[in-house]
């Protein structure tokens, strides 16, 4: 691969340019009903799969950095305009949509196997344990089970399940994103929370000023660190400590009104939101040959029979279409993920709600596809 592709200078170039143009389309075009988010991500996947920048398979330093360090510290930027009253009000809607969205994981992950067994042979069990836990939780849970079972020893196998499982991510994520507009309008349901929040293009600008970003990226910075080293300490997530701590501070009126905060965490999530969109390879599939597709029937049908059975149970209880679209994505992406559909929504009240159904995803997600791995 050309030497340009792969320079870490060159990728971050394309992402922040990426990023420019999606935003410059939702503000000057009739592309605004498609959203910035769902623009960053089409535009990297086709640049990622024409070869301009490197694809999942090819990997890069600066995707590793940006899941590591971009995503989790737009987390903390944005949880900082978060009141404790949001969880309060939204809680039980988001908890019980998450538990419908892993419920529906667990029933496709079973028809898949049914389906799906013989043609993938005595590792069936595995990559129905492996899809059941990154589909309740993300991908943490997707290589915990996939190390317990020596998965990465199946080279061409655990390579289809990677690359169909990065394109369905991807293709979930517009999908959750198109939800909320698509079904309030054919489907129109009870709103439960309170939707009156603030504009991304309407941020009070008038404050702003280079001492609050540069208090915020030495508290972001700090706050990562310190997240981390306590999570391996006492073993438990970092991006609890981390979310403990955001909540903490923004609950002090100066944190909870920067508007600096708001547009630093905005602009990371569209960062995060590109790599998404790099992950999405559909070279890979071809490179694998019948066996891609044997994979992509199995996990599609994960996916439809989750979907379907979280959207129709949602519309039953006449939860918010904006919390059944975060709950799904939590389950499908993880936490990161579902902040950043919250965002791209512009639904700040379902922040917060967001990482911690998507946390209780990853604690639960595991213990689950494990189990399924066993019994089945």
């Amino acid at each position: 691969m050309n030497e340009l592709v792969t320079n870490p200078l060159f990728i971050l170039i394309i992402i922040s340019f990426n990023v420019v143009v999606s935003i410059w389309l939702e503000n000057r075009t009739a592309l605004r009903t498609i959203g910035a988010a769902i623009l960053v991500i089409v535009i990297t996947a086709v640049m990622a799969n024409m070869g301009i920048i490197p694809s999942a398979t090819l990997g890069s330093g600066v995707y590793n950095s940006i899941f590591s360090y971009i995503a989790p510290i737009s987390i903390f930027y944005l949880l900082l305009g978060v009141s404790l009253r949001h969880l309060k009000n939204a809680g039980l809607p988001m908890l019980l949509s998450f538990g419908i969205g892993a419920a529906g994981t667990v029933g496709g992950v079973i028809i898949s196997f049914t389906l799906f067994s013989d043609q993938l042979g005595e590792n069936a069990n595995a990559i129905a344990g492996m899809i059941a836990g990154t589909y309740i939780g993300g991908s943490i849970n997707f290589n915990a089970v996939a190390i317990e079972y020596d998965m990465m020893k199946q080279g061409p196998l655990y390579a289809s399940v990677t690359a169909v499982d990065n394109i369905l991510t991807t293709v979930w994520m517009m999908i959750t994103i198109a939800i909320p507009k698509l079904f309030s309008k054919l489907l129109p349901t009870k709103t439960t929370i309170n939707t009156s929040t603030v504009s991304d293009n309407e941020f009070d600008t008038s404050s702003l000023n280079i001492s609050s970003f540069a208090l915020l990226i030495f508290i972001g910075l700090l706050t990562l660190l310190v997240a981390n080293r306590i999570g391996e300490w006492i073993g438990i997530p970092s991006i609890l400590i981390l979310t403990t701590i955001a909540l903490g501070l923004a609950q002090i009126r100066y944190f909870n009104k920067l508007a600096e905060a708001k547009i630093l965490g905005l602009y990371l999530i569209y960062v995060f939101l590109a790599v998404i969109g790099a992950y999405c390879e559909l070279g890979a599939m071809a490179g694998i040959g019948n066996l891609a597709f044997t994979v992509l029937g199995f996990l599609t049908i994960v996916v439809v029979v989750h979907g379907v059975l979280i959207l129709a149970i949602g519309k039953l209880f006449k939860i918010d279409w904006n919390i059944i679209a975060v709950a799904s994505q939590a389950n499908i992406g993880g936490s990161s993920s579902a902040l950043a559909l919250a965002k791209s929504l512009k639904r700040n009240d379902l922040l917060l709600p967001a990482v911690l159904i998507g946390s209780l995803g990853n604690g639960i997600g595991t213990y689950i596809g494990f189990l399924l791995a066993e019994l089945l």
